[in-house]
């Protein structure tokens, strides 16, 4: 991973948190900066996830990367709701 794709990670990363936030079911108890860093997170860990299956280079738009981001943000919010919830 280059650094340009770290950056656009990291951009692209704010709205995934946001769409992650999006597909959890009800209400989160997580602030936004929390909800912003698992983002980055996810956008990370998915374009490296994303290259290793090899799907992260095509013509255009990558929504299976998308897909991948959007799924470890949403499982990310998840589970920081989750410990969260335990204090």
């Amino acid at each position: 991973m280059e650094i340009d794709g770290i950056i656009s990670a990291i951009f692209i990363g704010i709205i995934i948190g946001v769409l992650g936030r999006l597909v959890v079911p009800g209400r989160q108890r997580i602030g936004v900066l929390w909800t912003i860093a698992v983002g980055i997170v996810a956008a990370l860990i998915g374009s490296v996830l994303a290259a290793a299956f090899g799907v992260d280079d095509t013509k255009g738009v990558d929504w299976i990367e998308w897909l991948i981001q959007i799924g470890l943000a949403a499982f990310g919010v998840a589970a920081l709701d989750r410990a969260k919830a335990r204090r």
